[in-house]
């Protein structure tokens, strides 16, 4: 129903909205897109206005942050089938796609935050707090900035190839934060650490192809090129033999902002790791799995 029934009649709507808002752009950097892949309208709808924003705005870059269904949670019983089709969309019309996964980022809320029961006000603030690194560096003045084609060009090694695993450091309460070490070299090593990442999937069990570390605040750049070569010769974090170098850096002055009495601590300095690794690969196995057995009995295909 979202790619072709009530999405159809919505469609030419929403694109005069965006082409407006567009208009009224000075410098016009590319797209936002925010949607799930397993509800009907976060796979159907999205899918059909990423095919109409390629065609109206060929040379924009359009980033994707996309919910990919859970390993336990279900919130639809047709999620894998949702998924399967927007994947394809996502694909074709996308440049980067950075995947998040609800009960990842529950888990965060619980074991960092001490939130019992996480609602997804909390989750969004989290995923904010990504949203609000990525674009910190065309918002405020730094040393090494980066813009939105940056993302593309360092973390693209092939054009198919462009599902990014997300993870954010320091997330803690504030009760924890008065007796944390925040250094550099430690919120980078938590920025690579499997619990920490956005998305369930176990980035030990995959070789990064490219890597970029958006630093915020309080932050040189010596004390960066020190956290990147524990990096490099953490075992645990493996590279393919054709990018050796693999790390792109960003670094911006202006520090982190949290919303006042939330559940996020006030920080000096943090970091947004973005990783193009094949490890991603655990998340569609998952899915194709899921969509294999329903499909087998060709379930809730009418």
């Amino acid at each position: 129903r979202g790619h072709y029934t009530v999405g159809k009649e919505l469609l030419d709507v929403t694109l005069n909205r965006i082409r407006k808002t567009a208009d009224l752009c000075e410098g016009l950097q590319g797209f936002l897109i925010f949607h799930s892949v397993g509800g009907g309208t976060g796979s159907g709808f999205a899918s059909l206005l990423l095919e109409s924003l390629s065609q109206d705005y060929p040379k924009k870059s359009k980033l994707d942050f996309c919910i990919y269904p859970s390993p336990q949670m279900s919130t639809s019983v047709v999620e894998p089938y949702n998924s399967v089709l927007s994947t394809h969309s996502l694909l074709e019309n996308t440049d980067v796609a950075f995947m998040l996964d609800n009960e990842a980022i529950y888990n965060i809320c619980r074991r960092n935050l001490d939130i019992p029961r996480p609602s997804y006000k909390h989750l969004n603030r989290v995923t904010a707090q990504i949203v609000s690194s990525l674009t910190s560096s065309l918002r405020f003045e730094g040393s090494l900035n980066i813009d939105m084609n940056e993302f593309q060009t360092n973390l693209v090694p092939y054009p198919r190839i462009h599902f990014l695993l997300c993870s954010y450091s320091p997330l803690i309460s504030t009760v924890k934060a008065g007796r944390e070490r925040l250094s550099v070299g430690e919120i980078t090593k938590a920025a690579f650490e499997a619990d920490n990442m956005l998305c369930a999937c176990d980035p030990r069990k995959g070789k990064y192809m490219a890597t970029c570390l958006v630093y915020r605040g309080d932050v040189v750049a010596k004390e960066v090129t020190d956290a990147v070569s524990n990096v490099k010769a953490n075992p645990a974090v493996q590279f393919v033999d054709w990018s050796p170098t693999g790390f792109k850096c960003g670094l911006n002055q202006h520090k982190p902002t949290v919303i006042p009495g939330g559940d996020l601590a006030q920080t000096d300095r943090s970091v947004c790791m973005l990783a193009n690794t094949t490890a991603i690969a655990e998340v569609f196995a998952r899915i194709d799995r899921k969509f294999d057995l329903m499909f087998a009995k060709r379930a809730f295909v009418h």
